[in-house]
């Protein structure tokens, strides 16, 4: 059972799924709905298309150079059976997506910080500007009596007392 890529959407079709079509070159072409297949056969350029994952990648959404997208290439080298390679096998895979999704997750979290600083800084000049919109007047005449004493106090020298 081979699980193959979608040439417009990269998401993965599954056997007895999508549609192909072959060129008179004998370039294939994978698609997994008729979406992707429309799309492709109206020209349009999958990395400018905002759903595609070509997009997010080029748009800096996802994730785009990590080691482990090496071991998803294809390699066309036959290799003789053997259980424990491929015990050993399965169980690296199980260990690649971990460290995948760990990596993704990141590289998410760092990519939406910056999202949160910028409204953060927004959100602080709204309330420096618009201030008077908070406080209400006698809630502001308290805090600035209250900065005054304040002041005064800093102001007059500290007087120990000294402990018997």
């Amino acid at each position: 059972m081979r699980v193959e890529k979608c040439y417009y959407c990269s998401s993965p079709i599954y056997p007895g799924h999508g549609m192909v079509f072959v060129r008179n070159d004998c370039k294939v072409f994978r698609f997994c709905r008729s979406k992707c297949h429309h799309g492709f056969k109206k020209k349009r350029n999958p990395r400018k298309v905002r759903w595609t994952k070509a997009f997010r990648k080029a748009a800096g959404k996802e994730l785009t150079v990590d080691p482990s997208f090496e071991f998803e290439k294809r390699r066309h080298v036959p290799v003789k059976y053997d259980r424990e390679l491929w015990t050993a096998t399965v169980d690296a895979m199980k260990r690649i997506e971990e460290i995948k999704v760990k990596r993704q997750n990141l590289f998410i979290k760092k990519r939406l910080t910056v999202g949160k600083q910028i409204r953060n800084k927004a959100d602080m000049r709204l309330v420096e500007k618009h201030s008077e919109i908070i406080w209400n007047p006698a809630a502001k005449r308290s805090l600035e009596k209250r900065k005054r004493v304040v002041e005064t106090l800093k102001d007059e020298p500290m007087i120990m007392e000294e402990e018997a």
